[in-house]
């Protein structure tokens, strides 16, 4: 099948090599604009970018579809080229750009978004974290055809993965864009062969996951111990849980922990103990102990390694 892809990062990447494996056609790649990256700030192609540039694959780096919108040239020129190749479907993986009209109406199969939740549930940008941090115990990947709503469009096919209960968001981003990579390559040769009927989302169990901020990064320990302790998972490694402790002048970033399983003893975000197998903190409901930590400037290390230079006032 003759395709154009539309992605970013490496969960896309991921993607498109499968589409490249299974032997279908990538004529064109969309991806976002090289970004500053390192301490020199130099230009970094995606890593989708790099993946097309080793398959020879044509690529446009548009700031924006929209024909009426602050880049019309980069606009006409991405319309320009997808109407000279003529795709049979576009790819959509992580892009990053929201798709006007006149693409979703380009492809003869329209536009197909790998989507790393089980819709309706986690519509939006951050499906990865959202479904850990509220706890949930299974995710997985969506074939999505698209519409102009917010991941609302009729479902191709679908397939769940379990989240475990140490699980980060990394780990689990892993998990999925293998899972993804899989299923768009399944979904392709379905509709390339027999066709594939795609099913309306349900009405019921609709939940948005909003973008992730980094005002959400500082723990509150007013809330429970089950709740941040799935937050630290879901937000490692970005934007990374962060607290503030006695003695250090700039927040610490938590990277793992654990609840232990007896009440606090002492005020929410207070100190209950510091030794080599953690560092343990009262939250409003049960206690919180930091399993590894990072200091601004430092590397990650188990709370072990982390006290030895860390002079706790008296």
């Amino acid at each position: 099948m003759r395709i154009a892809f539309a992605g970013t990062p490496q969960f896309a990447r991921l993607a498109l090599e499968a589409i490249l494996d299974a032997g279908h056609e990538v004529g064109l790649v969309l991806t976002q604009p090289d970004r500053p990256s390192g301490r020199g700030l130099k230009l970094m192609p995606s890593a989708v970018k790099q993946a097309a540039m080793v398959a020879g694959i044509p690529v446009l780096q548009a700031r924006s579809l929209r024909l009426d919108g602050k880049y019309p040239d980069e606009a006409q020129a991405a319309r320009h080229a997808l109407s000279m190749l003529v795709p049979e479907a576009i790819v959509v993986a992580a892009y990053g750009l929201i798709l006007p009209q006149w693409v979703l109406s380009l492809p003869r199969f329209g536009c197909l978004n790998i989507h790393a939740s089980l819709l309706p549930r986690w519509r939006g940008a951050a499906p990865i974290q959202r479904a850990i941090e509220a706890g949930d115990a299974q995710t997985g990947i969506t074939i999505m055809q698209m519409d102009a709503g917010l991941d609302t469009g009729d479902m191709l096919r679908s397939q769940s993965l379990e989240i475990g209960p140490a699980q980060n968001a990394a780990q689990l981003h892993d998990e999925l864009a293998m899972l993804g990579a899989g299923l768009i390559v399944q979904v392709l040769d379905e509709i390339a062969g027999k066709g594939l009927t795609a099913t309306p989302q349900p009405a019921e169990g609709a939940s948005y996951a909003a973008k992730l901020d980094k005002s959400e990064a500082a723990l509150d320990f007013l809330q429970s111990a089950d709740l941040l302790e799935r937050r630290i998972r879901a937000f490692n490694p970005v934007p990374g849980a962060s607290l503030r402790l006695p003695g250090l002048n700039d927040p610490v970033k938590a990277w793992s922990a654990k609840v232990l399983n007896r009440p606090a003893q002492k005020a929410p975000g207070e100190l209950e103990s510091v030794g080599p197998d953690g560092l343990d903190v009262a939250t409003a409901d049960g206690v919180l102990r930091l399993l590894e930590l990072q200091k601004a400037g430092g590397k990650r290390q188990p709370v072990a390694a982390f006290v030895q230079g860390w002079q706790i006032p008296a």
